[in-house]
């Protein structure tokens, strides 16, 4: 049979995931309640000694991996093999792995969570979900979960339910949604720079939308910091971080508004020097 005509025979959840392959994303069946099946007899029931949620791959001796965002592929025979078919009658939905067709996902959560992307982050290709949204960018990155309060990172090593293409144009994969997985900042690159002035060349104005929008995020960057129960040494550069991608090249960033943010950091317990390495380290990062 040709792979058109497994299509129009497939159940509804194959008929997904081939016609995702096509389009380069590679797919997976889910059993309901978003876990994953094993790809071959073997691992059935885990039998193979995976995790029992098998949402990570496990030890297993199958011909190729064969657990959540390891089992997906593009490969349109593997997806409509008979090691499958039974995955997809039973299957309650579809997933795909985000990493493996070059995207990352910024899993929103909640109302929250969607209100600070709106304020920091660029827009992108936007898919509703039932508590939030998902944001997805196109670029790959490591997956982390509970990067700030309401979101998660799925990319590499990761896998998302499957729920449409969405809406809107898919933007690069900006420097402020990489920061968010890292442990700690990178070690100071630079001599500290002195920040009596504002940042960059556009005459002090902020380019978004008004001097409201920059106090507001300035506002809710330091309310992230103080709000910080661990991680804080990450916290802080991520933060940093995603003010200046968002405001760095404005030429709306004076003194008063670093000195807040170092004062917030600095009564979580960071030093006036871990401050200034950490923006020094974001202005690097970001190219200022």
């Amino acid at each position: 049979m040709t792979q058109a005509t497994d299509i129009r025979r497939a159940p509804a959840h194959l008929h997904t995931a081939l016609g995702l392959a096509a389009a380069g994303v590679p797919p997976l069946p889910l059993r309901a309640g978003k876990v994953p099946f094993g790809n071959c007899r073997t691992c059935a029931q885990n039998a193979c000694g995976g995790r029992p949620n098998m949402k990570t791959p496990g030890p297993c001796h199958c011909p190729a991996p064969c657990h959540a965002w390891a089992a997906a592929t593009t490969d349109p025979n593997i997806i409509n093999s008979r090691a499958w078919a039974r995955a997809w009658r039973e299957a309650a939905g579809v997933a795909y792995h985000p990493g493996g067709a070059g995207l990352t996902i910024v899993d929103l959560d909640n109302t929250d969570a969607i209100a600070w992307a709106r304020d920091t982050l660029p827009a992108t290709r936007t898919v509703p979900t039932t508590r939030g949204e998902h944001w997805i960018y196109r670029g790959a990155m490591r997956s982390a979960n509970a990067v700030r309060p309401g979101v998660d990172i799925k990319s590499l090593m990761a896998y998302a339910r499957w729920l449409g293409w969405g809406g809107g144009a898919m933007a690069a994969l900006p420097g402020a949604v990489r920061a968010l997985a890292l442990t700690d900042p990178p070690p100071a690159r630079r001599a500290p720079q002195t920040l009596s002035a504002p940042l960059g060349g556009q005459g002090g104005e902020c380019r978004h939308r008004s001097p409201v929008y920059l106090d507001r995020g300035i506002a809710m960057a330091e309310q992230h910091i103080t709000a910080a129960r661990e991680a804080v040494h990450a916290t802080v550069y991520r933060t940093f971080l995603a003010v200046l991608s968002t405001h760095g090249r404005c030429g709306c960033l004076t003194h008063t508004h670093v000195a807040r943010l170092f004062t917030a950091a600095q009564a979580k317990g960071e030093t006036p020097r871990h401050c200034t390495d950490a923006w020094t380290n974001a202005l690097t990062t970001l190219g200022l």
